[in-house]
């Protein structure tokens, strides 16, 4: 959807968050009283913030998609944007409210990716960790890491998705202990901790605690600087990680933690064994 409205898509994705930055900044900058609950003509809620970061992304997306009509629900009222789509004939006009992926209307994702990226639903082969052929799929895009169900395999033992092999088109599959990642090196990290991550990180590493599902409690881990970016080793290990998840950083495991930051998982791997790298077992001694 995206590539359709602009084809530059780094630039415009830029833009958007460049928006919804200074929208939060506007957020924040608001005193407590002004976030009190008003409602407007259509007796929907409405609060100041509301409308303060409403106008600044209205203004943001005005200039980074002129030409792209953009309706404003807080300025029109709640009932509004369905009589003016329903004036231009958008088939979204009677479309149920959803908290959903709002921009795929049969509901499900993998339709969505098919459409932007032609071929990812290809066929291709199911293969074990030594790469022996167990059976067929219809598209990488119908499973997740961590994935038990819909295989399509009789094997003696229960089998999970460890891995997706886009280019090559293969679902790697193993028991559940090969989906236990205790290294996972992450993209556009996010430093909101006292000072900035370097001077965190000028003794090596920041004893850290790492949530990566949103079901699981935060556990203890180590952020560091590795190879022009950074990294979480993880104590324990976790199951099901995959690349594009959040990595979110706190400073305790429970009770009152703050969020220090965060990232988001470019790929993840088991503990580093080779003799040059740092043990995790050893670390997690010190």
């Amino acid at each position: 959807m995206i590539e359709d409205i602009h084809p530059a898509t780094d630039t415009l994705l830029d833009g958007l968050c460049r928006i919804a930055i200074r929208a939060a900044a506007a957020i924040r900058a608001i005193a407590p009283a002004a976030l009190k609950v008003r409602a407007k003509d259509d007796h929907s809620p409405v609060t100041a913030a509301d409308e303060t970061s409403e106008s600044i992304i209205l203004e943001g997306l005005l200039e980074l998609l002129p030409g792209v009509p953009v309706v404003s629900e807080e300025a029109v009222g709640h009932a509004a944007p369905r009589a003016l789509a329903r004036q231009f004939g958008l088939t979204i006009a009677d479309k149920h409210d959803s908290q959903d992926i709002c921009f795929v209307p049969s509901g499900h994702y993998a339709d969505m990716i098919e459409r932007l990226r032609p071929g990812a639903a290809e066929a291709g082969e199911i293969v074990d960790l030594d790469g022996r052929v167990l059976g067929t799929h219809n598209g990488i895009i119908h499973f997740t890491v961590g994935q038990r169900r819909g295989l399509g395999l009789a094997v003696g033992s229960p089998l999970y998705v460890v891995r997706l092999d886009a280019r090559q088109r293969r679902v790697v599959v193993g028991p559940r202990e090969a989906l236990r990642m205790s290294r996972i090196v992450l993209r556009d990290v996010n430093w909101i901790g006292d000072g900035s991550v370097e001077e965190e990180l000028a003794d090596d590493r920041r004893e850290i605690f790492v949530k990566v599902r949103s079901t699981r409690p935060p556990q203890a881990g180590w952020l560091c600087a590795a190879n022009g970016g950074y990294e979480v080793e993880l104590a324990d290990g976790e199951h099901g990680v995959s690349p594009g998840q959040a990595c979110v950083f706190y400073d305790a495991a429970d009770g009152q933690a703050r969020v220090l930051g965060g990232g988001f998982i470019r790929h993840a791997a088991a503990a580093r064994a080779s003799a040059s790298d740092r043990p995790l077992a050893q670390a997690a001694a010190r």
